[in-house]
């Protein structure tokens, strides 16, 4: 595993085309301000050099990337507004225990794994929570 961070649009074209020298490669793209703000350069530059991907948020598999496993960003917010109301109704914030997440999802693209010619074994796919076609 080669970690390559990145903080801006160079950046992310030097770390995709670096892997490119590897025909059996692959890319994690973590969960953080830059990667969602460059989503779009990065998985047009993924696509373009055939290389398959994993995000950490359903909406970049929506937009094309090839899968996505992480948070459910809708359950979180909803889970946070119950700690809203309790604040707006007097519980001191600092007794308030600390939530992890609780419902994480997992997508596929299936129309980006054909483009990248990948076939999802059927074992995979059940496991998805949706499957974009």
């Amino acid at each position: 595993m080669i970690a390559a961070p990145v903080q801006g649009a160079d950046d992310v074209q030097q770390a995709v085309a670096a892997l490119t020298v590897d025909s059996d490669t692959g890319l994690i793209i973590t969960p953080d301000a830059t990667t969602t703000g460059q989503r779009r350069l990065i998985i047009d530059a993924v696509a373009a050099h055939r290389i398959p991907a994993i995000y950490p948020y359903r909406f970049m598999s929506e937009e094309g990337g090839l899968a996505s496993y992480g948070v459910d960003l809708t359950d979180l917010y909803r889970r946070a507004a119950g700690y809203v109301d309790r604040i707006l109704r007097g519980e001191n914030p600092s007794e308030l225990p600390v939530q992890a997440p609780t419902k994480f999802e997992f997508v596929i693209n299936l129309t980006t794994a054909k483009t990248l010619g990948l076939t999802i074994p059927a074992s995979l796919m059940s496991l998805a929570d949706e499957l974009i076609e």
